[in-house]
């Protein structure tokens, strides 16, 4: 349902002492609210023009003075929620804050719940479903990665794709109900493999789109990159030197690594989290098997795999052409020891090759996170790749079946498959997905 009876408001901007804060009020009642608080208006500002305000509590005797801020008003439809908008930007000290929220209360608004500003949008038509999770995505992003995709995704750039492919599909039904209602007439066969060949061309540019190696899921949650090796090979060493911190417990003792440790970080601008795994060896110990069983579980799971032995050790039979191999320890051994084609020859403890490593992880990443088939815009969340894989296994059954294909059945597959695209932006009822997209939501957003 779209909200037109009561008005809500929260902190926009960060939590927490600043400068400058920034309180959105939306709803019917948002520009009487500030009337209310600046009595010194005798009228509403033109929208979207700042004003510098002197705010009160209201109807306060003497007055009681809350902030020297700025307001800003928007009218509906040309905002944010597409409902009448005010904006406070006062001082971010936390009595600023309480006695602008304990009068915002007074006056009939209330708290808005997590993501309520963006859900109000939604349903008043000023965002699809993939927009609004973009937003969030925005908020969340710590990577240039991150954020570029975000931004992508925020201008519309999956929903038109997605639009798309609906009108094209809802074409294609119009022609199948037709065939069902005219079937007395003698419809040209050409029309019938017209349309047929612009559903198969709609099921291949889904299954392109499907076939993404999981990009954009990767970007937004970041690269998973696990280092493995044996027990006191400098595993932990290298992950406190990526992290730039001692993330992790150093120890000549082996065995010192017994359960999965994970650090987010920024590589080249990009999200990665590295996983420092447990020394792979034959143990009778039972905690240490554990954590070999999940040093084993991990790198599987991993995206990438950094490889690592000591100089002076033979090499591991279990390392791919998509696993990085480090050397490390080189300034332990005498000599120049001998380093196979396309591994990595470091020194953890002094810094020696190290950038050199940092530099194949990052270029390694890229390609995890680059576009396989010139996607422009790929797949950021299980969500949509649900409801593509049930829009194309309605196609496929369509395709397969070819001419032979019954119109009902087919008309039929053609309103499932349209329906699953429309879920994807919320052209379509989707009541039930919405409390679980803006859950995850911060309270101003």
């Amino acid at each position: 349902m779209i909200y037109k009876s009561d008005t809500i408001f929260a902190l926009a901007s960060g939590a927490g002492k600043a400068g400058v804060a920034v309180v959105r009020v939306s709803g019917p009642d948002a520009g009487k609210a500030l009337l209310a608080l600046a009595p010194a208006l005798s009228s509403l500002p033109p929208p979207r023009e700042l004003r510098r305000v002197f705010l009160f509590e209201p109807e306060s005797s003497p007055p009681v003075p809350i902030d020297d801020g700025m307001a800003v008003y928007f009218v509906a439809p040309a905002s944010f929620t597409g409902e009448d908008v005010v904006e406070f930007h006062v001082h971010g000290g936390a009595a600023v804050l309480d006695a602008l929220f304990t009068s915002l209360s007074g006056l009939g608004c209330r708290v808005a719940e997590p993501g309520e500003f963006s859900r109000r949008a939604f349903l008043n038509g000023k965002l699809d479903l993939t927009a609004v999770e973009a937003i969030a995505d925005l908020v969340d992003a710590e990577t240039t990665a991150q954020r570029r995709q975000a931004l992508t995704q925020m201008g519309g750039a999956l929903a038109e794709r997605y639009d798309g492919w609906r009108t094209r599909l809802i074409g294609a039904m119009a022609f199948a109900e037709a065939q069902i209602d005219f079937a007395e007439e003698d419809i040209p066969e050409d029309l019938r493999l017209r349309s047929l060949a612009e559903i198969a061309s709609v099921a291949e540019e889904i299954a392109a789109h499907l076939d993404d190696n999981g990009v954009g899921e990767r970007i937004r949650r970041g690269v998973r990159i696990a280092l493995t090796g044996a027990p006191n090979v400098g595993k932990s060493s290298l992950l406190n030197a990526l992290a730039r911190r001692d993330a992790a417990i150093v120890s000549d003792i082996a065995g010192t690594t017994r359960d999965i440790i994970e650090v987010p970080m920024d590589l080249g601008g990009y999200a990665v989290t590295v996983i420092d795994t447990a020394g792979l060896r034959e143990t009778e110990d039972v905690i240490e098997l554990e954590g070999v069983r999940r040093a084993r579980s991990a790198a599987e799971a991993a995206d990438l795999r950094i490889v690592m032995v000591e100089a002076d050790a033979s090499l591991p039979e279990e390392v791919s052409s998509h696993d990085l191999l480090v050397i490390n320890k080189v300034d332990m051994v005498s000599g120049t020891p001998e380093i196979p084609g396309g591994a990595y020859a470091v020194s953890v403890r002094t810094g020696k090759g190290m950038d050199d490593l940092v530099a194949a992880m990052t270029e390694r990443v890229r390609l995890l996170t680059g576009s396989q088939s010139g996607e422009v815009v790929p797949l950021t969340r299980a969500r949509h790749r649900r409801g593509l894989d049930e829009c194309a296994a309605a196609l496929r059954r369509i395709v397969d079946a070819g001419t032979a294909a019954q119109e009902e059945l087919a008309a039929e597959d053609l309103r499932l498959a349209a329906e699953a695209l429309g879920r994807l932006t919320g052209r379509i009822d989707v009541e039930d997905i919405l409390d679980r997209i803006f859950s995850d939501f911060c309270i101003g957003k």
